[in-house]
């Protein structure tokens, strides 16, 4: 995904709706993840990477590569739906090309397609280094629904 929309931030409300549901997420919380970026239908989160997320060889373990990068795209279609609305993944799919390794993990989410339902989005980690240099461990795609609030 290029980063040419990274500086694009949704608007003060958007955004306050987006990391409201993101602080919901208990698992985010856990994993010590962070909202790094919200624009309209592009969302980073950055979880550091530590003992607790690793995996026997010492790699960020592929579970949390992976729901770090379903939450991205959730919320990045979140920030697309209407106020009264909530997102539910339908299905998923992530590729895990090389082990995950870096400082901190960053995964992007980013809306290929918005609608009533589905809405498909485009999902990247990368593991970052402490001199910013970012490669690419995980890719893939995922399909969401958006659901009204008064329904749950």
């Amino acid at each position: 995904m290029a980063d040419r929309t990274q500086q694009e931030q949704a608007s003060p409300a958007v955004q306050k709706r987006v990391r409201d549901n993101f602080h919901r997420q208990g698992l985010m919380a856990r994993l010590g993840a962070r909202l790094a970026h919200v624009g309209p239908g592009r969302v980073h989160i950055a979880p550091p990477v530590c003992p607790e997320v690793s995996q026997q060889r010492g790699y960020v373990h592929a579970g949390a590569t992976s729901v770090i990068a379903g939450s991205a795209g959730g919320c990045a279609a979140l920030a697309l739906f209407p106020e009264d609305s909530e997102v539910l993944t339908a299905e998923y799919r992530i590729n895990l090309l090389v082990p995950a390794v870096g400082e901190h993990i960053e995964a992007v989410g980013a809306v290929l397609r918005s609608g009533r339902t589905p809405t498909v989005c485009q999902v990247e980690a990368y593991g970052v280094q402490g001199d910013g240099e970012r490669r690419r461990v995980a890719n893939g795609q995922q399909i969401l629904m958006r659901v009204s609030r008064s329904a749950e």
